[in-house]
This record gives C-alpha cells, structure tokens and sequence, in this order.
C-alpha cells in the first residue's frame, strides 16, 4: 500500500484540517488519512494529483504541495 506525503502552507484553523481529512477520506482508493495544520499522510491507492485537486475544492485558500 503506497503513502503520499503532502505539505500545506495556509492552514490555520481545525475546521480546515476537518474539511480536509473528510475531503481526502471521501476519495476512491484512501485508506486512511493523517491531517495536520502543516501537511498529510495518505495511505492507499488514489494518486497524489486526485489528493492535490480535492483539497484545491475546498477552495480554502491554502497551498498544496
């Protein structure tokens, strides 16, 4: 099981990293995902630019990388 390494430069609050752990968990091929204010964790299948384009949804104003 592969795990994608996301960093995040933005977040500030937990309702961000709440709607960004249910954005990602919500995804087809996550098995599990570890969210902070600096970054993720993502174990499965779903491929790091489908991870990216979910929480570029959100519209949060943050960046992904």
């Amino acid at each position: 099981m592969a795990v994608q390494s996301l960093s995040f430069q933005g977040v500030t609050t937990a309702e961000q990293v709440n709607k960004i752990t249910t954005a990602l968990m919500m995804l087809d091929g996550v098995d599990s995902a570890e969210v902070g204010r600096y970054g993720a964790e993502v174990e499965g299948r779903a491929k790091r630019d489908v991870l990216i384009k979910a929480i570029e949804k959100l519209n949060l104003r943050i960046k992904v990388s």
